[in-house]
């Protein structure tokens, strides 16, 4: 009789089944491309521009979003800015006086880059269909926490007299050594060792201009490559980092997969290249794939030595058909050299002006 019952019932929630009707099932990880190992397959071009900043703007508060209309409100700007400094410039106008006027502006104001070279994005970006205030979530404020005693120490001795670019060797009064007496006491962005405001990381953030990455994935190595200065990493899968006696110049990183999530743990930093922190700096990435189109880039940051707790940000990475093309910094690096001649120059006009020469 138990049996007979048992049946019965099997039968009728079969029949069950049969009649409800199919529902489609919700877009799920499967759907996304992956490599013949299985893994998302995250190789692709990206242009990680935005108009988001990396630290929340203080009148937003702890608020982590923005209304549409602030977002479009933002974009609308952005947009009048760009027209604005391209419009065309008047052809009698004046020289700038020598040496520049001292204002806020490359080398005094005398030229630098215009719009035409800047490229910020063309708006903000949106998350789960909400539009952020900053790339930083944690802190709840947005922004990096403060600096620890020993850092500010630190930053204070390193500090070192900024003066504005008047057409003379003004470091010749303070004496001892000046910004210019070596080529390696000149910025790794100016030497082109290195591109600036992080955009190799890690973290690896937007930037004024060449915000385009490339990754390449194999079952061993994903390597990203990064437009500006041509920086390339190197990610070894499923390894561990060397002693701490190995530095380098963009840290060691290792990677493994939780489950569709690429995560990359990078220590080792050399304090020659790290920006803003120490050799103690421990930053951790996770690349996750959510359609064909984009990746969501999060990245924690902690270097105890640094700042008094870790921060952690986020912001995707959408996918674009733009080549990544070779970054010619310097045009074989003369610049480099201009700058430290343009500065003998100014020294010795300085010494003859001192002599009554």
């Amino acid at each position: 009789m138990a049996y007979r019952t048992a049946t019965t019932l099997s039968v009728l929630l079969l029949a069950v089944v049969c009649l409800t009707p199919a529902v489609a099932a919700p877009a799920v990880a499967a759907d996304i491309p992956r490599t013949s190992d299985g893994h998302p397959d995250l190789s692709g071009t990206y242009d990680v521009a935005t108009l988001t900043p990396l630290q929340r703007p203080s009148q937003f508060g702890d608020n982590l979003y923005l209304t549409r209309e602030e977002a479009q409100a933002i974009e609308d700007a952005a947009l009048a800015r760009t027209r604005s400094s391209s419009e065309a410039s008047d052809p009698n106008r004046e020289a700038p006086p020598e040496g520049g006027d001292g204002s806020a502006g490359a080398a005094g104001n005398v030229g630098g880059y215009n719009s035409f070279w800047i490229d910020r994005g063309d708006d903000t970006f949106e998350i789960d269909g909400r539009f952020r205030t900053s790339i930083i979530v944690d802190p709840a404020n947005g922004r990096r926490p403060p600096l620890t005693e020993e850092a500010r120490e630190r930053s204070q001795a390193r500090r070192r007299p900024r003066r504005a670019n008047t057409g003379e060797a003004w470091w010749l009064e303070t004496g001892g050594q000046g910004p210019y007496d070596d080529p390696e006491l000149r910025p790794n962005g100016e030497r082109c060792l290195l591109g600036f405001g992080s955009t190799a990381g890690p973290p690896m953030l937007p930037v004024l201009y060449n915000n385009v990455k490339t990754i390449v994935q194999t079952p061993d190595h994903v390597m990203i490559l990064v437009e500006m200065v041509h920086d390339a990493r190197i990610v070894r899968m499923n390894s561990e980092h060397p002693s701490s006696e190995i530095r380098k110049w963009l840290g060691d990183s290792i990677g493994w997969w939780e489950g569709d999530t690429l995560v990359v743990d990078t220590t080792n930093f050399s304090t020659k290249a790290v920006r803003g922190g120490s050799e103690t700096l421990h930053v951790v990435e996770r690349f996750t794939r959510v359609d064909k189109d984009t990746l969501t880039y999060e990245f924690t940051v902690e270097d105890p030595s640094r700042w008094a707790t870790s921060w952690t940000g986020e912001y995707p990475w959408p996918a674009t058909d733009t080549r990544l093309y070779e970054y010619a910094c310097h045009e074989a690096n003369y610049a480099l050299g201009n700058i430290l001649r343009g500065a003998r120059v100014l020294e010795a006009d300085t010494l003859d002006a001192g002599s009554g020469n």
